[in-house]
């Protein structure tokens, strides 16, 4: 990671856990925001500018869940919840509203600064490009669904659609894949950049908050459809 000032707004109410989460990140030059309850992290977020999230899904005063809503509604930076639970049920549900990524604890701190690394490419990576002057607008135009690269703007029938990096990218390979089913393993190793591994619900929770997004309905999407037992599709 470069020296780039990032901030890092890390919740946790396990000091210790926060302290080394800090030490490990602050060492490549980011600024760590650390929050013990909830009521501290939602005051952070209202003042302070934020290019990543860490959030406990346990807190005294609520929920890392309840924070990552209020990150949602106006802000796009990636979240990556951290859970001592485990579960399936966990990790759909802080994907399925809004996050990135999850780690489960115990962790490797080398792990969490390798995920915090791998966030922050992909934010860097489909927030700052700008068109090139005098060159046509890389974009695809798919009944009404326009999607432009360049800019980092979605559009279904004219309205806006507010996607997270990891949604845009996903909408965005879906589109370049147009006609062909991907599966669920090459969607998530090319917008995650990770080996997929069995049992792996990450790329469902994902597809269900595009549609949701997109006012698709689950049984009968108008674009980006399932074939069951294999992937992914939008149809030519």
């Amino acid at each position: 990671m470069n020296q780039m000032g990032y901030n890092i707004l890390v919740v946790d109410d396990e000091k210790e856990l926060a302290d080394v989460i800090e030490l490990y990140l602050a060492g490549d030059g980011c600024t760590i925001h650390k929050c013990y309850t909830g009521a501290e992290a939602l005051a952070c977020i209202a003042h302070t500018e934020l290019d990543l999230a860490i959030l406990d899904v346990m807190l005294p005063d609520g929920d890392g869940f309840q924070i990552c809503r209020k990150i949602r509604e106006k802000s796009y930076y990636p979240i990556i919840m951290l859970t001592a639970k485990g579960t399936d049920a966990d990790k759909i549900r802080g994907l399925a509203i809004g996050a990135d990524d999850y780690i489960t604890k115990p962790f490797n701190p080398l792990e969490v600064a390798a995920r915090v690394k791998t966030q922050l490419r992909r934010y860097r990576l489909y927030n700052n490009a700008a068109p090139k002057p005098e060159e046509p607008a890389h974009e695809y135009d798919i009944r009404g669904l326009v999607i432009n690269r360049d800019s980092h703007k979605c559009f279904l029938f004219g309205k806006e659609l507010q996607l997270t990096p990891i949604e845009f990218a996903i909408l965005w390979y879906l589109c370049e894949q147009q006609g062909s089913v991907v599966p669920s393993e090459e969607l998530f190793e090319a917008v995650w950049g990770e080996k997929f591994l069995q049992n792996n619900n990450t790329v469902m929770a994902h597809i269900g908050r595009l549609r949701e997004k997109m006012g698709e309905p689950a049984r009968n999407p108008r674009f980006v459809k399932t074939v069951w037992g294999v992937g992914y599709t939008i149809e030519k």
